[in-house]
């Protein structure tokens, strides 16, 4: 027996475990996939960002160019958000296939490259901007921010004191904003209003070079990173580690029942069944 499938069986026979399947390829030969989502027409899709590529589980191609997108999201039309990490905005999909741009700038200077997203049901979307995309062009903005698109209303900051923003969710009831910190090795908590105003933004729980981050219904957190999927109860209690073959980047939880988590890890992405039931889209409950 593999020692992956050591470890997966061992959290199988943990009565307290979330797991409940063994860790499984769903496809690979990418070069480095992010942004697992599921969409409102059921299948997974999934960002290939040096290929310039969103694909679906199978390998078809669903964009291409995509901007170089990262993270992709939904709205409550089941439209795509994505982040164009290569772009420098954050666009979306309308349904007759056109592009919608919601955000290139901060206060009249250029995003550094959004990474992540999360829609909220006042109509508010959440995004990261770390400076990873860059790749030698000029940083504009002073900081590496979250920042709020408003329907009808400029970009605004939620806070300009991260050093590398990264993954970003909500919680069940959206009262809760919760932000990776890579470089700082913790995730953060915001109060969020029904308004999608913003509070706070103290440490929550601390973990590994956190990047991508999920929530169940029951507002559990699942966070990628460089020891694999750590789950964390809603106060940031640690729960348990899921390990994968290759370091994690992201994961999404879809499939009918919203019981799969799919994770996005370098050259692949892999799947595995739990016993939780994840916001599907990142925030639909």
């Amino acid at each position: 027996m593999s020692a992956l499938a050591s470890i997966t069986l061992a959290l199988l026979l943990a009565a307290d475990s979330l797991v409940a399947g063994p860790v499984e390829l769903v496809a690979d030969g990418f070069q480095f996939t992010e942004g697992p989502v599921w969409t409102a027409d059921g299948e997974l899709i999934f960002s290939d960002i040096p290929a310039d590529t969103v694909y679906r589980a199978d390998k078809s191609v669903v964009f291409r160019p995509s901007g170089k997108s990262n993270g992709l999201t939904i709205d409550a039309q089941g439209k795509i958000i994505r982040c164009e990490h290569g772009n420098r905005r954050v666009v979306r999909v309308e349904k007759d296939g056109t592009i919608k741009v919601l955000a290139t700038a901060f206060e009249k200077k250029k995003l550094n490259s959004p990474n992540d997203a999360v829609w909220h049901e006042s109509a508010v979307i959440f995004f990261t901007d770390p400076p990873y995309g860059l790749e030698g062009r000029a940083q504009e903005q002073s900081s590496n921010g979250v920042y709020a698109i408003h329907p009808y209303a400029p970009v605004v900051m939620v806070a300009g004191d991260f050093q590398k923003p990264n993954g970003i969710a909500l919680s069940p009831d959206g009262a809760a904003l919760y932000v990776a910190d890579t470089d700082r090795n913790h995730i953060r908590s915001f109060a969020v209003t029904k308004e999608g105003k913003t509070s706070g933004g103290s440490v929550l729980c601390e973990v590994p070079t956190p990047d991508g981050i999920r929530v169940d219904t029951e507002g559990r957190i699942w966070a990628t990173s460089s020891r694999g999927v750590v789950v964390f109860d809603s106060t940031g209690k640690e729960l348990e580690t899921i390990v994968f073959p290759q370091i994690p980047a992201n994961c999404g939880f879809g499939g009918p029942d919203g019981k799969t988590l799919y994770v996005t890890a370098r050259t692949a992405v892999y799947k595995v069944r739990t016993k939780a039931t994840g916001l599907v889209g990142g925030w639909r409950r």
